[in-house]
């Protein structure tokens, strides 16, 4: 179970692997299984802390696999319906010439986006959640093995639709990136504050609808200015290509930083028998 939101967890599985992939506590839980065992709030306190902490010990490890390979690596999170997989084909359409790109799809069922994703050439795998509404670093550590990332390459992670739960799961990502869609309120980062505050940059998509929407732009991003004063913005349409070159110029940027460091960090001494 996922304890930020009460959700059923199941078993995660990854495409192309015959085994289920428990999260990363290694064990399937039920919101009202523990209730009707007498689990009180402390003890679901606990067995949340325990989660995100074995979680974070893999998200660490995912880093540093990451770094060591000058790979960087992007957390997208949203609603459903955000125009995520729309924006990151698009995405991917302007980069694949000049970055090696590999995503990670994340879904509760189906391969449809996956599918989308490798229609544009590029590699990508699956991840069903089943029950589980977010993705977790352990899952997303045996994918990239899977995925067997080229050096200097971008990871994109597209997590499952959802604000709450992935706000609190550290995926080894250099960057989460809240996209929030015009046709969403303004007062998402209001409902929302752990993605934006846990978020480094707010893709605000679907700005060709904004004449046909009663939308208060300048609202919504005061409200996330309030939660988050470090966010960064950009703005996006997908069909009409506005702010696409401020976001791919973003991610090359990132890119660059992640083959320097990888670059500029010291070799390791050979091991010994």
């Amino acid at each position: 179970m996922c304890t930020t939101c009460g959700c059923g967890q199941g078993e995660g599985r990854i495409e192309g692997d015959e085994h289920p992939h428990a999260h990363a506590d290694g064990m399937i839980h039920s919101h009202a299984h523990m209730h009707e065992h007498g689990i009180g709030q402390r003890r679901m306190v606990q067995i949340e802390r325990n989660l995100l902490e074995k979680n974070d010990a893999f998200a660490k490890l995912n880093r540093e696999q990451f770094a060591e390979k000058g790979i960087f690596v992007l957390n997208l999170v949203s609603s459903p319906g955000s125009g995520k997989t729309t924006l990151l084909t698009a995405t991917i359409e302007r980069l694949k010439d000049r970055l090696a790109i590999a995503v990670i799809e994340g879904d509760q069922q189906t391969t449809h986006d996956a599918d989308r994703i490798r229609a544009t050439g590029v590699p990508a795998i699956q991840i069903n959640t089943g029950k589980g509404c977010h993705l977790d670093a352990h899952m997303v550590g045996h994918a990239a093995e899977r995925l067997n990332l080229p050096q200097d390459s971008v990871l994109m992670i597209e997590n499952v639709g959802n604000l709450v739960c992935p706000s609190a799961f550290d995926l080894g990502e250099a960057h989460k990136v809240v996209i929030l869609s015009v046709t969403e309120g303004e007062d998402k980062p209001l409902k929302y504050p752990d993605m934006f505050a846990a978020a480094d940059l707010l893709v605000l998509n679907k700005v060709d609808l904004l004449p046909y929407l009663k939308f208060e732009v300048d609202q919504c991003l005061d409200f996330a200015h309030r939660v988050n004063p470090r966010l960064k913005i950009i703005r996006t349409s997908a069909v009409t290509g506005e702010g696409m070159a401020a976001w791919t110029d973003w991610i090359e940027s990132g890119a660059r930083a992640a083959k320097n460091s990888r670059s500029e960090a010291p070799s390791k001494p050979p091991c010994h028998a």
